[in-house]
């Protein structure tokens, strides 16, 4: 099963990502956690271009074929060699970032960022997507207080991630058997509990 977390900054997405994959191996289940960008050595060097502030020039075509360079790497060297041999795996982001981001945040035509991201995963979607939903400016003043990475995508105006958290709600619309939407505004503790709620509902219809 290929499970992906996504959200807009500050959703919370890697810290619960270690206690779902701890949950998950106490009830037997052999699972291998990962991100994106990065997973494997060549997409962490890709990481490190696209997240590096230097690089503000960078345009949003280079930076979206930047991401489907790291992403082709990581699902041809480990999630589908993974998911064939029958572990559960569990992304850090995946392509719907790429479609919210570089295609709802930079304004970028959606069909044809679609198009590279069905080549970049030949085709592999996601078993469930759990979207971390929260107020923008919530996520952000988060992300500042964590004093996590800060990095080059954390950097756009307040109306840019707007429209990247519009993006993963029409997703949602338009997809509503492949997503679940859980408000991380909650406590921590409450959105833990609905995300393990979410994947083992999902585990369980994929076993029957």
């Amino acid at each position: 099963m290929f499970i992906t977390l996504e959200g807009p900054e500050g959703s919370g997405k890697t810290s619960h990502i270690p206690h779902l994959v701890e949950y998950l191996r106490g009830n037997g289940y052999v699972v291998f956690p990962t991100r994106e960008p990065g997973g494997t050595s060549i997409s962490e060097q890709v990481r490190d271009i696209l997240h590096d502030l230097k690089n503000a020039e960078m345009h949003p075509r280079t930076e979206t074929l930047l991401y489907q360079a790291a992403r082709a790497q990581i699902v041809e060297q480990v999630i589908k060699p993974r998911l064939a041999a029958g572990e559960i795996v569990i992304s850090d982001r995946y392509y719907d970032s790429t479609i919210a981001y570089q295609g709802y945040g930079h304004q970028q035509d959606l069909d044809q960022v679609r198009a590279l991201v069905k080549y970049a995963t030949g085709g592999l979607v996601p078993d469930l997507t759990i979207l971390l939903d929260l107020d923008v400016e919530v996520g952000l003043k988060r992300k500042k207080q964590n004093e996590s990475e800060w990095n080059r995508m954390d950097d756009h105006e307040v109306k840019f991630y707007e429209r990247v958290r519009a993006g993963y709600l029409e997703m949602v619309k338009q997809e509503p058997r492949r997503w679940v939407v859980v408000n991380s505004e909650q406590k921590w503790e409450d959105v833990q509990a609905e995300l393990k709620k979410a994947i083992v509902g999902r585990l369980k219809v994929k076993s029957q």
